[in-house]
């Protein structure tokens, strides 16, 4: 049977310190991961907006051609009904070209687009620059939990403190990437 090895009363704090330091860790890199799936996610909203907005172009400069052009043919339209017609069908692209330039009732709108697809692009960011901050904080409680083992090998009461430190820092830090990850002027 194995004898029961007693453990110095340091030892367990230093222990239960690293508990702690590994559980904000988890939770640190929980937060990385959501953080970057949401970036990603708000980086493919953008890309199909954007996709969505030169599609809109495309045809809203296709119909502006079709109606330029029967514009040209117009002049040469003697009798009156082909000229009711050749006006009606001009107006209604032009109409539709209108469409596709602005569309509040649906939000579809190359001006609606641009204005999506940015607010995408900004909250992209602000999840990127979330991820860059919990990765940080995980660093910083690699460290710590580095520091923490290493002074119960080295009996280094220094150590330790250095580790508590790095744990307050990396929790600091947490707290940030939750509720303000853009106020940490050297990340964002």
């Amino acid at each position: 049977m194995a004898e029961a090895v007693e453990i110095p009363d340091g030892n367990k704090k230093i222990g239960l310190m690293i508990a702690v330091l590994a559980l904000m860790l988890a939770f640190s890199e929980m937060g990385n991961k959501q953080a970057e799936a949401e970036s990603v996610a708000k980086n493919i909203e953008a890309a199909n907006l954007w996709a969505f907005f030169q599609a809109k172009t495309i045809r809203r400069t296709a119909t502006l051609v079709a109606a330029e052009d029967m514009q040209a043919r117009l002049a040469g339209v003697t009798e009156p009904a082909v000229k009711v017609a050749y006006e009606a069908q001009i107006k209604r692209w032009r109409d539709t070209a209108a469409r596709y330039e602005s569309e509040p009732e649906t939000n579809e709108g190359r001006k609606e687009l641009i204005e999506r697809a940015k607010a995408a692009e900004a909250r992209r960011d602000l999840q990127k620059t979330r991820s860059e901050v919990f990765e940080i904080s995980s660093a910083l409680i690699q460290i710590g939990i580095v520091l923490a083992s290493a002074s119960i090998i080295a009996g280094i009461s220094l150590l330790v403190w250095c580790a508590g430190g790095l744990g307050i820092a990396a929790l600091v830090l947490m707290g940030f990437g939750t509720w303000a990850p853009t106020a940490i002027p050297f990340i964002a």
